[in-house]
């Protein structure tokens, strides 16, 4: 071993040893879990991090919710197939736009373009106790009416899809930001010791409008990265590697921790490292996650009527499958549950593919909240639904199959249980659904609110880094949307 008189410099290779073993020890377990599950006595790792249970001092008030299930329509599904009836759109139907709507507006891919107006490429009708405005194309979404609040309103800033995306999830279009389900996870912590805090899972359902999703965008970012998400499979493996590698058996994964241990015992009472407490929470997690994942993600013991209620069929990877696990992982404790699905960027045959992408997601979107009131757990639970941004009044594309641009500066989402208001609409946008002219909502503003419900005072709460109080909600005013609270 090399040798210094500097204490420092030995501390330092101490340290380095340390990591590296802890870095190739390939087996991915905490003896904390170890000898927990496996009952063979060993003597618990003295460093082994305590589950996250969120920082002192939170929620800084009485909770609405105790968990948030992000539905994201990834590729920014029209709001004017959606949500956002627009007569006017119908009598300036295949007109120019007036200048006065677009003129100096960011466009994405409209530029040097003849703008024209665009009549809606669905039918609406109102639906529920209070008139709501929606689509043909969402049946499933008709009956759910008077318990979601559609928010018409909203405003983000970033105009194509990775920026936007980020912008969603951080707060900011400024990459390695931590995402929403890292600060709540981090401010919050999980309510289980054997699933990560914050989970993620994806789903694809569109005809090559397929964008990607970066796995940086469940990123933590500055935060310890024990916050970051977790990205599940619904197909094949739950997750890469959280198994025991082929040929380790237990005695070898116990010997292995046992040395951990013991590098733990000389090392800790020089300090603490965040990163490899970090690494040592993972193992922990990891070795619990063995056994608790494959039953967590076998959804074939679900009863016959909820996977009907779903249209989920067990290990097809779906929208649906995908909404009835949320509701499994929000039952386990898990506290920040994000679904992708991908295939709503629709420049073209907007009509044709819109449908396929609703087909897909209309009735596991209403089952999930008919399921989560049936549980109880609606009350609890904040749903939101809505992708990056909106889609434009205006076509793009020639011939019988048009579609609509990216467009930031008035969309739709919609959010439900948790201590919102349902069955309203709130907000709106000008006649030509172009601008959000009635109580726009920006996505920091969606971001406050969120963690408002959840008892979080967004200007308190912060993350010091590089000599600055960081927030999820920055340092651009924000506001809780009290209009939409029950």
């Amino acid at each position: 071993m090399y040798q210094s008189h500097d204490r420092a410099a030995q501390d330092f290779v101490r340290t380095i040893q340390r990591r590296t073993f802890l870095s190739q020890a390939g087996v991915g377990l905490g003896s904390l879990a170890l000898s927990t599950l496996l009952g063979r006595g060993a003597t618990p790792l003295r460093a082994a991090v305590e589950p996250a249970r969120g920082i002192p001092g939170l929620p800084h008030f009485a909770a609405k919710a105790k968990r948030v299930i992000f539905l994201c329509m990834a590729g920014g599904p029209s709001h004017l197939e959606t949500f956002d009836f627009k007569q006017k759109l119908i009598d300036l139907h295949d007109q120019p736009m007036p200048e006065s709507f677009t003129k100096g507006q960011p466009i994405a891919q409209l530029q040097g373009q003849v703008l024209k107006a665009h009549r809606p490429m669905v039918g609406f009708k109102q639906h529920g106790q209070n008139g709501q405005w929606m689509s043909d194309l969402m049946p499933w979404h008709h009956k759910m009416a008077d318990d979601i609040c559609i928010v018409k309103s909203m405003v983000t800033e970033q105009i194509n899809h990775d920026p936007a995306h980020t912008f969603m999830n951080a707060g900011t279009a400024i990459s390695g930001r931590p995402s929403m389900g890292a600060w709540i996870n981090y401010g919050l912590g999980a309510e289980t010791d054997n699933l990560p805090g914050f989970v993620v899972l994806t789903s694809i359902g569109g005809r090559n409008n397929d964008q990607p999703i970066a796995s940086r965008q469940w990123s933590s970012g500055f935060l310890p990265s024990r916050f970051q998400g977790v990205e599940f499979n619904s197909t094949g493996e739950p997750v890469h590697y959280v198994r025991s590698p082929a040929g380790v058996p237990q005695q070898l994964q116990q010997a292995t921790v046992s040395a951990i241990q013991e590098l733990d015992r000389l090392r800790n009472p020089m300090g603490t490292e965040p990163e490899v407490d970090t690494r040592i929470a993972a193992f922990e997690t990891a070795f619990r996650m063995q056994t608790s994942v494959p039953d967590l993600m076998d959804i074939s013991g679900e009863p016959e009527h909820v996977l009907k209620l779903y249209g989920a069929t067990p290990g097809d990877g779906s929208f649906a499958s995908n909404c009835l696990l949320a509701r499994r992982l929000a039952q386990r404790g898990v506290r920040f549950i994000h679904l992708y699905h991908r295939g709503w960027d629709h420049h073209g045959n907007l009509a044709r593919d819109i449908e396929r992408c609703a087909h897909y997601t209309d009735q596991a979107s209403y089952a999930l909240i008919a399921d989560l009131k049936q549980q109880g757990m609606l009350e609890d639970t904040l749903v939101i639904w809505g992708g990056e941004f909106g889609r434009t009044p205006m076509v793009q594309g020639k011939g019988e199959q048009p579609g609509r641009d990216h467009h930031i500066k008035g969309f739709s989402m919609w959010m439900a249980g948790g201590g919102i208001q349902p069955g309203i609409s709130y907000g709106n946008t000008d006649e030509l659904g172009y601008h959000s002219v009635e109580n726009p909502v920006h996505v920091r503003d969606m971001h406050a609110t969120m963690l408002h419900q959840l008892g979080i005072d967004h200007k308190r709460f912060s993350y010091r880094y590089q000599g600055l109080d960081m927030k999820l909600t920055g340092v651009e005013e924000a506001k809780v949307v009290r209009g939409i609270l029950s």
